[in-house]
């Protein structure tokens, strides 16, 4: 099968086509015919850094993908062959790769691809997807009324949460950087629009909260620093953040009793414990695209599978609005 390799580590030259061998699913997985597959940042990470989290070389990188399974391993009751799926099931070490024609995954981690999503859209959902719920949903345990701050709302994990979290009936303010973004945004359902280098988070604070702040702040970023966010919580409020690799000062959060959740939804893939949360987020995820709440946002330029690497430059040149889709077989 046709496959993008990874042979060593470094910028996006060191991603190139190979023939792999016809995956084989084992005892509890599916063999997905792969359609499309999303770019992360933590593919473009892995493949800078390499370890720990990186796949044995040569390898595969790619955790989202969307496409037909071909094969069902022992063990799996609730997926057939002919069934469409998406899901976040690899990527990293010991796990198969999405930027592939085939991958042998954990049925676990997928569920069956909404009926109101071509493959593209579905193969750009299942990770900021599962990162939003866990935020917002599980941590933060978001309930109609809650007043949200979400940092980021036009990247890929925020688009995720403004869209979520106004499904649960919360009052939603996000930051962006541009006009562009602003109305994307509220195209997505924002109530309110901060353009965080032009309004201080105190001015904000004031002016959209009276100065109490926000129940919960969501950093979907993965690049603003903690004490913002904690300026921007109220008393006894609860941060969540989904990048919290650098130093940072706690004392607002022990100052005004505030809890912060870390979101890394690769937990459960890499460590192979609560896979099946994964598929229970996902069938969460297609209910709301089936009631009209959410739809993935995608960047407008394709690429193909063998095109990963210009996928990788584009998203690390920030150059991206939405998820960036690779083409494998949407024939």
């Amino acid at each position: 099968m046709r496959a993008i390799e990874i042979r060593e580590f470094g910028d996006p030259s060191v991603l190139s086509r190979a023939e792999r061998p016809m995956p084989k699913p084992a005892a509890g997985e599916v063999l997905v015919r792969i359609a499309a597959a999303s770019v992360n940042p933590i593919d473009t990470k892995i493949r800078r850094n390499g370890p720990p989290m990186a796949p044995e070389l040569p390898g595969v990188l790619g955790c989202d993908f969307a496409g037909t399974i071909e094969a069902v391993g022992d063990g799996v009751d609730d997926l057939s062959v002919g069934d469409q799926v998406y899901g976040s099931p690899g990527g990293v070490r010991g796990t198969c790769g999405a930027y592939a024609e085939y991958a042998a995954a954990d049925a676990r981690c997928l569920a069956p691809k909404p009926e109101a999503l071509d493959m593209r859209q579905a193969a750009a959902m299942p990770l900021v997807g599962i990162t939003a719920w866990e935020g917002l949903v599980i941590r933060g345990g978001i309930t109609p009324g809650m007043n949200i701050l979400i940092h980021g709302g036009a990247g890929g994990v925020g688009h995720a949460a403004i869209q979520i979290a106004k499904a649960h009936g919360a009052r939603v303010t996000t930051t962006v950087s541009s006009q562009q973004k602003a109305d994307l945004v509220r195209e997505l359902g924002a109530d309110e629009v901060v353009f965080y280098r032009e309004e201080a988070v105190e001015d904000y604070v004031e002016r959209l909260t009276r100065g109490e702040g926000f129940d919960l702040v969501f950093d979907a970023t993965g690049g603003s620093d903690l004490p913002t966010s904690f300026k921007a919580a109220r008393l006894n409020g609860q941060v969540v953040t989904i990048v919290s690799q650098y130093q940072a000062d706690l004392t607002l959060m022990h100052l005004r009793g505030l809890t912060l959740h870390v979101v890394f939804m690769i937990i459960p893939v890499l460590y192979n414990q609560g896979r099946a949360v994964h598929g229970e987020i996902l069938r969460n995820l297609s209910a709301l695209v089936e009631q009209g709440h959410y739809k993935p946002l995608l960047d407008p330029t394709r690429f193909t599978l063998e095109q990963a690497a210009e996928a990788h430059r584009r998203l690390e040149a920030g150059e991206a609005l939405g998820k960036l889709v690779l083409d494998v077989d949407v024939s």
